[in-house]
């Protein structure tokens, strides 16, 4: 019997509650294990340019994050502080600013990562890296479809 345009609301819900909760605990879990001094948010900002590129204006960063841009000024000083980042003038434009990740911050990305290593362990003895691909690959493509849509929505 086929299902009602219902229950197949509730099930999407029900999807997207219990991704919102995994967002929640993984954060939470993560964030204790982040060495001294560096958030998540942080942490993103140092990720994004290991997965996307080494260099970016604080605009993009601010889409690419969907935070105003003013929340993604106050990360990247943060960063900018630590040494993580550089924000300099861009030479082709005078207002807009460029920012890059230093070695330094490339180094506090894979502390990050390898802070998270136990916790990451305990995970792989009671999931399968197998089945965690395959939802990983499933995962990406609502990832990227979400990413789209925000765009139509504009």
């Amino acid at each position: 019997m086929a299902k009602t345009n219902e229950e197949m609301g509730m099930e999407i819900f029900g999807f997207f509650t219990e991704v919102s909760i995994i967002t929640q605990l993984s954060i939470s879990l993560f964030e204790r294990q982040l060495p001294e001094g560096l958030t998540v948010s942080q942490f993103g900002v140092l990720n994004w340019f290991h997965r996307v590129g080494d260099e970016a204006t604080p605009g993009r960063l601010a889409a690419a994050f969907q935070v105003t841009p003013g929340a993604m000024t106050n990360t990247l000083k943060r960063l900018e502080a630590k040494g993580l980042i550089k924000v300099e003038p861009d030479a082709s434009s005078g207002r807009r600013k460029r920012v890059t990740i230093t070695p330094e911050g490339r180094d506090m990305r894979q502390r990050a990562i390898e802070s998270a290593a136990p916790l990451l362990a305990e995970f792989v003895q009671a999931f399968s890296p197998g089945a965690i691909a395959g939802q990983t690959r499933e995962l990406a493509k609502i990832r990227e479809y979400l990413d789209e849509y925000r765009y139509r929505e504009s």
